[in-house]
């Protein structure tokens, strides 16, 4: 969760990821610092990588102390660390009332959960959220379809201008299958797995259907910037 402000995008949100092994103490310590530095920080609270009530409201507190005012609430790593299995056991605490809460979305599916629940999670965690976060795609028709049975506002995954074989590695790893057959199919010759694939790509298929885009940088945050500014999006 280390960052460098000066390498930040300049955009105003800005998620904070919580990876496994990571200490909440120093996500809400790196939330606090964005504060101040006038963004909008947004820790991650996934779920399986919280121990217990009393770790889950010390990371709250310390996250609201420091003016945090929106949080990403998911489920996190495959195997629980502690008390927790899901996003929904902790929005039903009552912790995160009065801020601004994302939920994760997953119209390509997961390696983790099956379809139906993945649905029947999304139903439940609906009435605490205020939007939805989708994992990264490359493939539009299962966002088309998963915004089309949406209420709540939703932010779309996209990956930042990495290289298409980068981009396979990250697909597998998070079992974005419909994705991972796109890429692999559009791939074509050895030499496109070399070149930054555009982000405009996607951003010009969905037009129409959102406008809310979230960018999953993969530590590239260079090559980020760059594609921000000459976009005109920073």
């Amino acid at each position: 969760v280390k960052t460098d402000l000066s390498v930040l995008p300049k955009v105003k949100d800005i998620y904070i990821t919580m990876l496994p092994g990571d200490d909440f103490r120093e996500v809400s310590s790196i939330a606090k610092e964005l504060v101040h530095s006038g963004f909008n920080p947004v820790p991650h609270f996934p779920a399986r990588s919280i121990k217990n009530l009393a770790e889950l409201k010390d990371f709250v507190t310390r996250c609201r102390d420091g003016g945090v005012k929106q949080a990403l609430v998911i489920g996190g790593s495959a195997q629980p660390i502690g008390d927790f299995h899901c996003s929904l056991q902790l929005l039903e605490t009552g912790l995160f009332d009065g801020l601004k809460i994302g939920i994760a979305g997953h119209p390509d599916g997961s390696p983790d959960i099956s379809n139906s629940d993945l649905e029947k999670a999304m139903i439940d965690k609906k009435p605490y959220a205020h939007y939805i976060v989708t994992q990264w795609l490359m493939e539009t028709d299962s966002i088309v379809n998963f915004i089309s049975k949406q209420t709540l506002p939703v932010h779309v995954g996209i990956a930042g201008p990495l290289k298409i074989g980068s981009l396979i590695k990250f697909a597998s790893i998070v079992g974005a299958k419909n994705s991972l057959s796109f890429l692999k199919s559009n791939a074509g010759k050895a030499l496109d797995l070399l070149k930054p694939r555009d982000p405009n790509d996607i951003i010009d298929k969905l037009k129409g259907s959102t406008n809310n885009f979230h960018i999953y940088t993969f530590g590239d945050l260079k090559e980020v910037n760059k594609w921000l500014g000459e976009n005109n999006y920073a």
